[in-house]
């Protein structure tokens, strides 16, 4: 049973957990369930996304019922003007804040602007030995991207060298292998957590919310980052 977020007779929004795919794709043949269908048998109703999160991401995955209204939605989300926030624990003890402006490549190699805001939440020194070090360092950082990139996150914190744990395809290996055998975590630490948009129908102002699933709450207390 998938979270629900947001509803009213035009938009539905949930907190996708860690691992599920927004919809069937040719890359990810080994997936069995999708949030689109699940959510359609929960709901009873035909629905469609209106943006997408990285598979391993979780966080607010929001859906239209009517076409129109997910066209409307579409057009702000590449308009840039949707705000969104994302949750991330990183490798090492980041910035107090950051502004990233740094072009990404798209899949034929053509650059696209790309920026992202970043402040850090805590810092937490954990009694763990990694490498020559004698403990581990790691970031709480609440991030604002401007632009809606793929995997624009998390090849923005990797080019800073602060990447994100758990990310096998543009973080630290070393750090991935070593959440896996001290801590049994494969998750990625990056979590949708906050939409802001104007109502493509009534016109008000939709503020969303949604908490971290159990994976990352359990690394955000194993570092103190909640009680």
């Amino acid at each position: 049973m998938l979270e629900i977020v947001y509803q009213d007779e035009h938009l539905i929004a949930i907190n996708k957990p860690h691992g599920l795919l927004v919809h069937r794709s040719k890359i990810a043949n080994d997936a069995t369930e999708f949030a689109l269908q699940i959510l359609r048998d929960q709901i009873g109703r035909h629905v469609n996304p209106v943006h997408r999160i990285d598979r391993k991401t979780s966080g607010i995955l929001l859906f239209a019922f009517e076409k129109e209204v997910e066209i409307a939605m579409q057009k702000q989300f590449q308009e840039s003007l949707v705000q969104k926030k994302y949750l991330a624990i990183l490798r090492g003890y980041a910035p107090e804040q950051m502004d990233i402006d740094y072009p990404l490549a798209k899949e034929n190699g053509t650059l696209q602007e790309a920026f992202t805001s970043f402040k850090t939440l805590q810092r937490a020194e954990i009694e763990v030995a990694f490498g020559k070090h004698p403990t581990s360092r790691y970031s709480l950082v609440e991030a604002m991207p401007t632009t809606g990139r793929m995997h624009q996150l998390r090849k923005h914190f990797a080019h800073i060298f602060y990447p994100i744990i758990g990310d096998r395809k543009h973080g630290c290996n070393k750090q991935n292998k070593f959440f896996k055998e001290q801590f049994e975590m494969t998750t990625m630490l990056l979590h949708a957590s906050w939409l802001k948009f104007k109502h493509p129908v009534t016109e008000l102002d939709i503020e969303i919310t949604a908490t971290p699933h159990s994976e990352f709450n359990r690394v955000m207390q194993m570092m103190n980052f909640i009680s």
